[in-house]
């Protein structure tokens, strides 16, 4: 079976998300200390982060249909160079010295708005530069970088904080989005165009293709669950991580642990190839549960650390397979709606758990919400085993008509 970074266009995608998702890595730690520097105050680095997830959350659909009604690499090109623009202004003003955090607010605002017209535009062009049969590779490599990223891009981060100041990490996702945007020039994606209607009508039909599959739109809801409860884990974890289990570098072992767990859970997704991979898929995604009864109990340090190192995982091997199912169950003229949803419902989910977190831990102790989370994620994880759709959904051979490089209306 030919191998996707055979392929030219491929290639040129696969190093341009690469350097990104370094770039976006080591950025949580530059913001946090940045903001927190700047004004010594967790209420404005709220403000700030809100100011990125709120024009996400809002525009995502949108993002969704302008995915699918213009060429993806047209539209992953002019966000890589937004967001490249975004993001070199608040490296430049924290290297001025004299940061302003209305400024860097607003740079936020637009790379959060930005974000939402790329996040659906990643299916379509993978699905545009490889051909059918490669697609399952192609994700596992995406996944496999992902899951390095989040490794390694956290330690760079703190490193170029720590010795050359937050505002380098800036200028380095700028610089990643810039050459992102370079190399996305000699990307040829495939694209077949849809028809001009009303971008209420376009929304209605994306959302009509994700109510037609029931293994879709209940995994959604799955999936929607374990962000919440991951919501919660890191809301509550460190604080218990330091009173019951030994302190900081408890909690700094379980996340590294993690991490590693999720670029193991990647790499085993790209050799394994299950029968019924939705299917399999969630129920390893339910073992998240698992960290989080631990931390309800109190359990011993070792244990709860081993069981976030599998949950992760499990999230690892999720994120390849549920991506190439669906790649290759969606018709490509709605793909960009369709994950516009599943990005929605998702990250929607996130500021519930932490919102919801710490005010039911101050009510009854922070032992209920967590055990509440894992019940919830369990249930809804292992629950889709219910769900007819999923249980007989096998890996589908997508129609040459769909999805084939020869066979699309339009190549740019």
């Amino acid at each position: 079976m030919p191998h996707p970074l055979r392929t030219r266009s491929f290639r040129l995608l696969f190093a341009g998300r690469t350097l990104s998702l370094l770039g976006d890595a080591v950025i949580p730690v530059a913001l946090t200390l940045a903001v927190l520097d700047a004004t010594g105050s967790t209420s404005a680095l709220a403000v700030v982060l809100a100011c990125a997830m709120v024009p996400r959350l809002l525009l995502l659909p949108v993002g969704g249909v302008v995915g699918d009604r213009f060429n993806a690499r047209t539209v992953a090109l002019a966000t890589d160079l937004v967001r490249a623009a975004s993001q070199l202004f608040v490296g430049m003003e924290l290297l001025g010295g004299e940061p302003l955090l209305w400024q860097i607010a607003v740079a936020e605002v637009i790379g959060g708005a930005a974000g939402a017209f790329a996040m659906p535009t990643v299916s379509p062009l993978i699905t545009g530069t490889v051909r059918p049969g490669e697609l399952h590779r192609a994700n596992a490599l995406m996944g496999v970088v992902r899951s390095a990223t989040r490794l390694g891009g956290p330690a760079l981060g703190g490193t170029l904080v720590l010795t050359a100041g937050a505002g380098w990490a800036f200028v380095l996702d700028g610089l990643s989005f810039a050459v992102s945007a370079a190399l996305l020039v000699g990307v040829r994606v495939a694209h077949a165009p849809i028809p001009r209607r009303s971008m209420l009508a376009d929304l209605r039909e994306g959302w009509g293709e994700v109510r037609s599959r029931d293994w879709y739109w209940t995994s959604l809801i799955a999936h929607s669950a374990w962000n919440g409860a991951a919501a919660v884990l890191m809301t509550l974890g460190p604080a218990i991580a330091l009173h019951d289990m030994g302190g900081q570098a408890a909690w700094a072992v379980m996340m590294q642990t993690g991490a590693v767990g999720l670029l193991l859970g990647s790499l085993l997704a790209g050799r394994a190839r299950p029968r019924r991979p939705v299917l399999v898929a969630n129920l390893g995604l339910a073992s998240y549960a698992l960290p989080l009864a631990m931390l309800a109990v109190a359990a011993p340090a070792p244990l709860t650390i081993a069981a976030y190192g599998i949950a992760q995982a499990g999230l690892g091997f999720l994120s390849p397979v549920w991506e190439t199912s669906v790649q290759s169950a969606i018709p490509s003229h709605a793909l960009a709606r369709v994950t516009s949803y599943d990005w929605l419902l998702s990250l929607a989910a996130m500021p519930l758990g932490y919102t919801l977190a710490p005010l039911a831990a101050a009510a009854w102790g922070p032992e209920v919400p967590l055990a509440v989370a894992a019940v919830v994620v369990g249930g809804a994880c292992a629950g889709t085993v219910a769900v007819r759709g999923v249980r007989q959904f096998t890996r589908p051979a997508p129609t040459p008509s769909a999805h084939s490089l020869e066979h699309v209306q339009k190549q740019v």
